[in-house]
């Protein structure tokens, strides 16, 4: 049997379980934990819960730039725009029109952004942007992250 203890300010609570092991799969039997009558710590710890469900954004949770991987799609990230740096033009066979490199960071890390056309004008030094469905790819050892295509940039501060 195993425990795990959450130490609260009122008090310690305790949850215990048991891990069986399978074939392939581990599972794992918890044991009873009475939810009737919930006492200060058991409702702190609901509150606590309830407080970091608050960064899911449409059944979406919000990503940190920690978290990012190279090659792999963005479905929510905050950001704040550190940098951005002048526009150039871009012209290639499937598009042409204006790029602009900026920076970003959250609490957990600094990445690169890449701001498409009308994106430019909307994003300034300051600024906190939410990215949605948009993708990361590496360039020159950094993580980037773009709206491509089918993403979207927005401005909330």
């Amino acid at each position: 049997m195993k425990s795990f203890t959450f130490n609260y300010p009122e008090g310690d609570f305790q949850f215990h379980f048991t891990p069986l092991i399978g074939i392939d799969i581990v599972m794992w039997l918890v044991q009873t934990i009475q939810m009737n009558k919930l006492s200060n710590i058991e409702k702190k710890i609901l509150t606590d819960s309830k407080e970091n469900s608050k960064d899911r954004i449409r059944g979406r949770r919000k990503t940190k730039v920690s978290r990012l991987k190279a090659g792999s799609p963005v479905s929510y990230l905050e950001v704040l725009v550190l940098r951005r740096y002048p526009p150039r033009v871009v012209s290639n066979r499937n598009w042409t029109g204006r790029v602009a490199a900026a920076c970003g960071r959250d609490e957990s890390g600094v990445v690169g952004l890449v701001l498409w056309d009308e994106q430019i004008e909307q994003v300034a030094t300051g600024d906190i942007v939410q990215i949605t469905d948009g993708w990361c790819k590496q360039r020159l050892g950094e993580r980037v992250v773009s709206t491509g295509r089918n993403g979207t940039l927005r401005v909330i501060e």
